[in-house]
């Protein structure tokens, strides 16, 4: 049995948008338990060179629709960042979700060899689907996932690795 372009992709990053929610709604409670200000959380990155979880978040969001729309061979949709709270945040993962869940499985099918061509850092690059999946797309999906987790572990955040598995994990 193979593992098609749409099953390696969507439903996973649908998987992992759930579960950052919930690890959201968590640091969102431990703020109000612990007297701590939302925008100190939002605003904390792991190192000062890093982006911080805000950013982290919509970089998540960024490459679930991105990585959706170029391999279904539609326009990625332009989003402003204009995120400052975890309603926010929140809002714009479920933006993202309902986004993602409307492109059709039958658009992605067959996209392993589908030219993709985008700008990373001012650079033009280019993947065929399969390649950009695998090697660019998910990897960096999870970077962001994984990395919005750590900085609010780092944080005192109580969540372990159930919370980043997310309800099947």
């Amino acid at each position: 049995m193979t593992l098609s372009m749409y099953q390696a992709s969507v439903p996973a990053m649908l998987h992992t948008l759930a579960a950052l929610t919930a690890i959201l709604d968590k640091a969102e409670a431990h703020c109000a338990a612990k007297k701590i200000d939302p925008a100190v959380l939002l605003g904390a990155r792991l190192y000062p060179d890093m982006f911080a979880l805000t950013r982290q978040v919509l970089i998540v969001c960024d490459f679930a629709k991105g990585t959706s729309a170029r391999l279904a061979g539609i326009d990625v949709p332009s989003w402003p960042d204009n995120e400052v709270s975890f309603a926010d945040v929140k809002a714009r993962i479920a933006k993202t979700v309902e986004f993602v869940k409307a492109i059709k499985p039958a658009s992605i099918e067959g996209s392993e060899a589908r030219d993709i061509t985008m700008k990373v850092g001012g650079q033009e690059m280019k993947w065929k689907g399969q390649d950009y999946l695998t090697g660019f797309a998910l990897p960096n999906f999870y970077f962001h996932a994984a990395t919005a987790y750590g900085i609010l572990r780092h944080n005192g955040v109580e969540l372990g690795k159930r919370d980043f598995l997310g309800a099947a994990g």
